[in-house]
């Protein structure tokens, strides 16, 4: 049976991690192009105010209060999204916690807390989600990391639960696909994205703060890379060729990108600069969203990516690439002829 995904603007979207970051700017996203969404999340004030700015843009959403661990909690929230907008289309599972430091100083109760919500989150929402679409049609879209592919040092439980992500979304897809299921599978892998990420983490090292590994990126363009999942098949996106290129060096050079590593690791990711108390640390509980971008001061971030691009217009970077591959050598061609000429 081919997949069947609608127009993003008939369609109803469940999104988890939706109070801030990467999850709040793809409900904001997807209600502004014509989607009904229904935002998950522990934070209950966030949510609310997400929910009302949505409304008061003229967007259809409404909220449910679950920690994505609690697979019943995730089976009401799918029942809300039901009842509020008659049905469901498209799940994202999105919600994730953070630690860094060292493995070491990492305790097992908060490597298991973080695979709770990174991993079994992902495969609590997926299951729900495909029983639900199995007879209607729709997308599933997990969010992993570019760090799916390659581990980051000092990120390393946060690296293992998104290669356990990878893992379990690709063991889905061919399964929902033997079975001939009207279900897409994808899997976004972000590069470093100005998120509140930073601010949420969870840190076992002696520094106030982290920050991201250059080049960082705008969550928008996550939160497109989504939107475009939930209306084409696609199996994997990567947002920002950065990340991507780290994954590429992992892949082909190895033990070289673990002496990078290891040599620039702790520079590239610890930070002085104290972050907002209030937001700090959402491992075990809640704390206050609500914002798309971190707070971090003077984080540049890029609002574009020509790797994305390629990936969601294939054929069109195709003719571009090869249209100004024509315009050079005919460019090449006229400069040898000129050069040629007799000048008398």
């Amino acid at each position: 049976m081919p997949v069947r995904l609608k127009p993003l603007s008939r369609q109803t979207i469940l999104i988890t991690g939706a109070s801030s970051g990467i999850g709040l700017a793809t409900a904001r996203m997807a209600a502004g192009r014509g989607a009904a969404v229904l935002l998950v999340a522990r934070d209950e004030p966030s949510l609310q105010d997400a929910v009302q700015g949505i409304r008061a843009a003229g967007g259809r959403a409404a909220f449910h209060v679950a920690d994505v661990a609690d697979t019943a909690a995730l089976e009401a929230a799918a029942d809300r999204a039901e009842q509020e907008f008659g049905g469901l289309d498209s799940w994202v599972n999105d919600a994730g916690v953070s630690i860094v430091g060292t493995l070491e100083e990492t305790s097992v109760e908060d490597q298991r807390r973080l695979f709770e919500t990174n991993y079994w989150g992902v495969v609590n929402g997926s299951l729900l989600a495909a029983r639900r679409l199995r007879g209607r049609g729709g997308a599933i879209v997990n969010v992993g990391s570019v760090l799916s592919d390659r581990a980051m040092i000092y990120q390393g439980a946060y690296s293992a639960s998104k290669h356990a992500v990878k893992g379990f979304t690709d063991a889905l897809r061919m399964e929902l696909e033997a079975e001939r299921t009207p279900i897409s599978v994808t899997l976004i892998k972000p590069s470093s994205i100005d998120t509140p990420y930073q601010d949420h983490a969870r840190l076992t090292w002696g520094t106030r703060g982290v920050k991201l590994p250059p080049p960082v990126y705008d969550p928008r363009l996550v939160a497109r890379a989504i939107c475009f999942a939930c209306e084409h098949p696609r199996r994997d996106l990567v947002i920002g060729a950065g990340g991507a290129a780290i994954s590429l060096a992992g892949a082909l050079f190895p033990r070289l990108t673990d002496y990078a590593m290891e040599a620039i690791g702790k520079p590239v990711q610890a930070t002085d600069v104290s972050r907002r108390p209030e937001m700090r640390d959402n491992l075990h509980e809640a704390r206050p969203g609500g914002e798309e971008r971190s707070s971090m001061p003077d984080q540049p971030h890029r609002t574009s990516s020509l790797l994305l691009e390629a990936q969601l217009h294939p054929l069109a970077t195709m003719a571009s690439l090869a249209g100004m591959g024509a315009l050079a050598l005919g460019a090449l061609a006229a400069r040898r002829a000129g050069g040629g000429r007799v000048v008398r």
